[in-house]
Parts: C-alpha cells; sequence; structure tokens
C-alpha cells in the first residue's frame, strides 16, 4: 500500500476534496432527473455565450460554436422531416468528426434518442448494437458504409440508413433546411431522467450492451471535470480517441463546450504524430486512457515532449508507473484521474494527482459520499455475507469489489442500466449494509487505503488459478506492458486438458524491440513461475477496440488454436529460456494433457 500521508499533508489533501467536491457538487446539482433542464438547453446556452469562439480545430478547418449550432439545426429539421419524434431512437456508425457532435445535439433538441455505435464494430456485434437500441434508422459515412451493408446483409437486418455526404445528407441537401432551432415545445414534455444517448460497453468480455444515459447524467459527466482541470475559453482540448466512448464523446466533449474551449479532433490515435500535433495545434490539455500513455511512453524520448503547452490531462486507467514516467519525461504534473463506468454510478475524482490513485474519499466526508468496497470471493464474484445476511466492508488494504449506493432521486447516484433489464438485474447488489438497500456492482477489484485513496486491483473474473494459485490477470498485464517491446496486452486463462486450473496466456501487441529471449528473462524475473504467461499470441491493431484495449473475448475464444489470421502463436521453452513458435505437435500433446516441453531438434 502506499505511504501514509503526514498530518499536514493530509489535512491540506482533506481541504483539496471537500471544497474540490463541493465544487463539483454545486455544478452537477442543477441537473436532476425530475428537472427540465436537457443536455441541448446548456449546449445551446454555451453557444448563446461563446457562439464566435472555435468549438472545433479538425483536419486543417476551424469551426465555431455557431456553425455547430447551424448543422446541428438543420440534422434536427432533417429529421422531423423524416417524422422522427421524441421516444424515437437513431443509430449513428461515424469515425471520429464534429458531426457525430452535430448529429446528437440536432436530434436531442427534438428528444430522439442517439445510439453512439462503435466504429470499429462489424458482422453479428454491429447489428447487435443497431438491434438492441430498438433504432429507426442508421446514419453512417462513406468509409464505414460498406461495413455496415456487409454486416446487415450477413445477418438479414433490414434498417434505413443514411450517409454523411450524399443524397439527403449532402452539404447541398442539408443547406435547405433551416438554420434557425427547432421549437422547444418538442422537447418540452422532457425530463433529466429522459434517455438522451445509448452509449455501449466495450464488448472487451461479450457482445456489447446499451448502457441508457439520461440528460441528467450526460450532463453530470459533461460537467464534472470542469472544476478539477480548470478549463477557460481559452484552452484548446486534443481529443484522440473515439467519440462514441464516455470518456471522450461525453467527457472531454463536454468540459470543452461548456465551457466555451475548442476541441482539437483527430479521427484516431497516433502515437507517432502525437506530439508533433499537440504541439502544432496549440493544445493546453489532452484526453487520455491509460492505454495511450503506454503507447507514448514506449516510443523513445523526443524533444516535443516538453515544448508543448499542456498544462493539464484528464482520464482514466493511467497505472502508477506509465504516470511516474509520464510526468518525468514531459514535466505535466497536473493529472485530473477519475474513475467511473459508462452506465454507472460510482464516481471517483483523483484531485491531488496523487500517482495510481484512482481517487479519494476523505473520511470527513465519507458519509456524503456512498462508494464502499465490500468482501468477495474472487473466482465467483459472490458477495461474502455475514451471519445476518448482510454484506461486509473490506479492511484498508484489502482487495474487494466496488459498489455505490442506488439514489434514484439523484443523478449522481441513480443507476439507468441497461436496455437489458436481466443484464440491469445482475448489475445490483441488494440487502448489502441494511435491508432493503440497493448498490451498483462495478465489477472491479479495488483497494483503499487509510487515507481514503482508492486503487484499481482488477476486473471480477479476471482472476484464475493455475498450479493451485491465483493469478490477477491485471498484476500480470502491469509486468507484460512494462517491456519495451509490447504496447498493450490481455492477460486470461486458457484450459489445457488433463491440468488443474487455466494456463496463463498473453495477447500482445508489440514493436520493432520485441525479442522473445528478451521478454522470457523479463517475465521470469519479474513473476513468480505459477503467474507467468505459458502462451502467447502476436496479434495486430485489427484485435484493438477503440481505446486500445485488446478484446479480450475474440483472443479467449483462439486460445493457444492456429488460425488463419489470429497472429502467431508462442509457447514458453524453459530449457532455452525464450518463447518459440507453437507447432502442430505441440497442440497434439496439448489436447493429450501434456503441456510443450522444448523445441524438437529439427525444428
Amino acid at each position: 500500500m502506499e505511504e501514509r500521508l503526514s498530518f499536514l499533508r493530509r489535512l491540506q489533501s482533506d481541504m483539496r476534496y471537500i471544497f474540490g467536491l463541493r465544487e463539483v457538487g454545486e455544478r452537477t446539482g442543477q441537473f436532476t432527473p425530475e428537472g427540465a433542464l436537457l443536455v441541448p438547453d446548456c449546449l445551446e446556452r454555451s453557444v448563446d455565450q461563446f457562439g464566435g469562439n472555435t468549438a472545433f480545430v479538425f483536419e486543417g478547418r476551424d469551426s465555431s460554436y455557431g456553425d455547430l449550432d447551424v448543422r446541428a439545426n438543420r440534422f434536427a429539421h432533417w429529421a422531423s422531416a423524416k417524422g422522427w419524434r421524441a421516444g424515437d431512437t437513431i443509430a449513428v456508425f461515424l469515425d471520429n468528426r464534429p458531426d457525430v457532435v452535430g448529429l446528437w445535439f440536432g436530434l436531442s433538441k427534438l428528444g430522439v434518442t442517439v445510439a453512439l455505435i462503435n466504429s470499429h464494430l462489424s458482422g453479428k456485434g454491429l447489428v447487435h448494437c443497431i438491434e438492441s437500441a430498438n433504432a429507426q434508422a442508421v446514419v453512417t459515412c462513406h468509409e464505414l458504409a460498406t461495413v455496415l451493408d456487409e454486416a446487415m446483409s450477413a445477418e438479414r437486418a433490414t434498417y434505413p440508413r443514411y450517409v454523411l455526404g450524399d443524397g439527403e445528407l449532402s452539404d447541398n441537401a442539408l443547406d435547405e433546411f433551416s438554420s434557425s432551432r427547432p421549437d422547444r415545445s418538442l422537447r418540452g414534455h422532457l425530463k433529466g431522467k429522459d434517455v438522451a444517448l445509448l452509449i455501449y460497453t466495450s464488448g472487451t468480455t461479450g457482445l456489447p450492451k446499451a448502457a441508457r444515459m439520461s440528460h441528467s447524467r450526460c450532463l453530470n459527466m459533461m460537467s464534472a471535470l470542469i472544476g478539477p482541470t480548470k478549463v477557460t475559453p481559452h484552452d484548446r482540448i486534443y481529443e484522440t480517441l473515439p467519440l462514441y466512448h464516455g470518456t471522450t464523446g461525453l467527457c472531454g466533449v463536454g468540459v470543452a463546450l461548456l465551457s466555451g474551449a475548442a476541441i482539437v479532433l483527430r479521427r484516431k490515435f497516433s502515437a507517432g504524430s502525437f506530439w508533433e500535433e499537440v504541439c502544432e495545434s496549440g493544445a493546453t490539455m489532452f484526453v487520455y486512457v491509460g492505454e495511450v500513455c503506454r503507447y507514448l511512453m514506449n516510443r523513445p524520448p523526443s524533444e516535443l515532449e516538453r515544448q508543448h503547452d499542456i498544462r493539464c490531462i484528464f482520464g482514466n486507467g493511467l497505472r502508477k508507473d506509465v504516470w511516474e514516467e509520464l510526468s518525468e519525461r514531459t514535466g505535466i504534473t497536473h493529472i485530473v484521474e477519475f474513475y467511473g463506468s459508462t452506465e454507472g454510478n460510482i464516481s471517483l475524482l483523483n484531485l491531488d494527482s496523487r500517482p495510481g490513485a484512482v481517487g479519494r474519499v476523505p473520511p470527513l466526508i465519507r458519509n456524503r459520499l456512498p462508494v464502499r468496497v465490500v468482501a468477495v470471493e474472487p473466482e465467483t464474484g459472490e458477495a461474502l455475507r455475514g451471519a445476518d445476511g448482510l454484506c461486509r466492508e473490506v479492511e484498508a488494504g484489502e482487495p474487494g469489489e466496488a459498489i455505490g449506493e442506488i439514489r434514484l432521486d439523484d443523478a449522481r447516484w441513480r443507476f439507468d442500466g441497461y436496455s437489458d433489464k436481466a443484464a440491469t438485474e445482475k448489475k445490483i447488489l441488494r440487502d448489502v449494509f441494511k435491508p432493503g438497500d440497493a448498490w451498483f456492482r462495478s465489477g472491479d477489484l479495488m483497494k483503499q487505503d487509510r487515507d481514503g485513496y482508492f486503487y484499481f486491483v482488477d476486473r471480477m473474473g479476471d482472476t484464475f488459478r493455475w498450479k493451485s494459485e491465483n493469478v490477477s490477470t491485471s498484476e500480470v498485464e502491469q509486468v507484460v506492458n512494462a517491456f519495451s517491446g509490447v504496447d498493450v496486452s490481455a492477460v486470461y486463462g486458457v484450459e489445457v486438458p488433463g491440468n488443474e486450473g487455466r494456463a496463463g496466456m498473453a495477447a500482445i501487441c508489440v514493436n520493432e524491440a520485441f525479442d522473445p529471449a528478451d521478454f522470457y528473462r523479463h517475465v521470469d524475473a519479474e513473476l513468480p513461475a505459477y503467474a507467468r504467461p505459458v502462451f502467447l499470441r502476436i496479434v495486430a491493431d485489427q484485435f484493438l477496440t477503440g481505446t486500445m484495449k485488446i478484446r479480450k473475448t475474440e483472443a479467449k475464444q483462439q486460445s493457444y488454436e492456429l488460425v488463419e489470421n489470429g497472429g502467431e502463436v508462442l509457447v514458453a521453452d524453459p530449457a532455452k529460456k525464450t518463447y518459440r513458435p507453437l507447432t502442430h505437435e505441440d497442440l497434439q500433446s496439448l489436447r493429450d494433457g501434456h503441456l510443450p516441453g522444448p523445441a524438437p531438434k529439427n525444428t
């Protein structure tokens, strides 16, 4: 665990959190489930205040807040002419571009719900997302139209689809629609608890689930980081992650557009051009996920890392080792790490840039922030209950599942769930600390130190047993990712016939620095024998989600089988202290219940 704070430092931190969280609460407190304030109301207010300011910098073109509003209004009038009304849902399947925001802003003016579809999906997963949203139509772009058509054809699905730049959605056709705002009466009956967006879980562990994002919840996410980041209308926020994702699409967009700041938008992340673009654009902030920062730190140091104007970064998933290296190499010290899931009600903020912590709840205000960590069985995820039938809160330093109390009268603590009611109920833990209470289950193992800092440990269900020992995939991933030749990894257990438990396997994206023998020495030195990966699968970028995570479900399904386009599979060779290619003879040995030994003489 982390070193305890001194009395003075703890007092300083307490004050920072008490006043900082009070500011966040005052800002987000206006967005209530029963209130009339909706997402388009707040964005229109920003347009009225900052109309001439730059809203987007995208591919060599600047567009203002006024331009954004005009574009959104035309989308709204087009949708109204199609007959779409409040209560309808339209799926948006686009790559990163300002029109993603323009579309959902415009459709929200009518009260229409927008389903933000992952632009990296195809086939069954893509159609599943459209179907689960009960969408009336799909809006896409030239770059993705073929992917959409092929998916609908393969799954025998039929939806009206419209392509930006073509037909009804060509610029000339849109210009025929009014640039004025639709009458607010079209959405006047809606309240904060009504659904504004559907945002999907990443799908790294199964088919994506559609999280129902109410107007009040969206506005909470869009505004919560305004105070902690100290954003001003003069800031330029570099955003390179997908706009269908909550971190960028709500938190990043909201920090900017509710404050008069500019969004410097890129279609996709590029580690090679990142710092050059940050410097050239004059960006003062950027949005991250931990994997992005890891990619940046895996590249050789560059002079540009110190020539930027970045004063603050914000995001989630930044591990301590990468955090400290990033600060040392770039000089960036104001890092606002936050924790929260798209669908969940748990929100944690790290307001004092404590490396590795996802947030803090000072003991002084613990009763006002109902986030707790309860004891669970690590493998099954079952909550451990006492003789009274209630759950037990863990001790400091003890891992457990993070949960958040569900309060329906407060947007910050509501849980609106998924489109799938059964999936929603699985995320609720009942009769926790008293009969009748209900808490949202994060599915994340965390531990909390005596000063109130929370630290992520692992995802529930990602722990497996091998050689009679529990293996934490998160801990193994940290070691694997620390190797210079690995950009990102996903660790999981795979069954080997005749062997108890699951053998460790890692799917890895590698760079030119990867050497199997060096990697073997690395994991041999850093991990106990039972935790070292037995198998490796070298995967290409198509295995990555939009937030630079490997799709673990696909990797698990392939296991160690040699499949076409699945990447090379390596197996540990303890005799030669390296990883070598897995052969068809090895596969037969595995099916017979034997782990592969040293490479054959003729290999």
